[in-house]
């Protein structure tokens, strides 16, 4: 753990002389060990000089970020109202069964492609107009 707190003060003295560092830490935070968990969240309030509070208010309001590590692949799936509109709803529950537990699903609310869903992401990859058999492939694929 100490190893661990030692990485987490330089990523944050990697970011210090930013306005706004929080986000940016988060993020690393995120991509190095796989989540933001409570110990970070302390050291990371302890370096900004916030409280633990707000930084798990940063953390528990974005999707990017996890308090517990999960290996799995995860897709993205955006069920905002364009794309309800455009008939994502009926994809879940055959998008579900596909996943069963080796691929994490997650709502998103909004992926910025409104005119063209239902969409999914699956890292940095957008995926548009899905229709059942297209989720699934992206899903197994995953």
């Amino acid at each position: 753990m100490r190893r661990q707190d030692e990485r987490l003060r330089e990523i944050c003295s990697e970011h210090a002389y930013r306005e706004g560092a929080l986000l940016p830490i988060l993020h690393q935070v995120q991509q190095e060990f796989g989540c933001v968990s409570e110990d970070a969240e302390r050291v990371i309030a302890n370096c900004l000089n916030l409280s633990r509070a707000e930084v798990h208010g940063v953390v528990s309001f974005y999707h990017d970020f996890r308090s517990q590590a999960d290996d799995r692949p995860e897709v993205q799936i955006c069920r905002a109202e364009a794309c309800k509109a455009r008939g994502v709803e009926a994809l879940i529950a055959g998008a579900e069964k596909t996943a069963g537990s080796r691929v994490r699903l997650s709502t998103v609310y909004c992926l910025g492609l409104c005119s063209v869903g239902p969409n999914a992401r699956i890292g940095d990859d957008m995926q548009s107009r899905l229709n059942s058999a297209r989720l699934a492939e992206l899903i197994e694929r995953a």
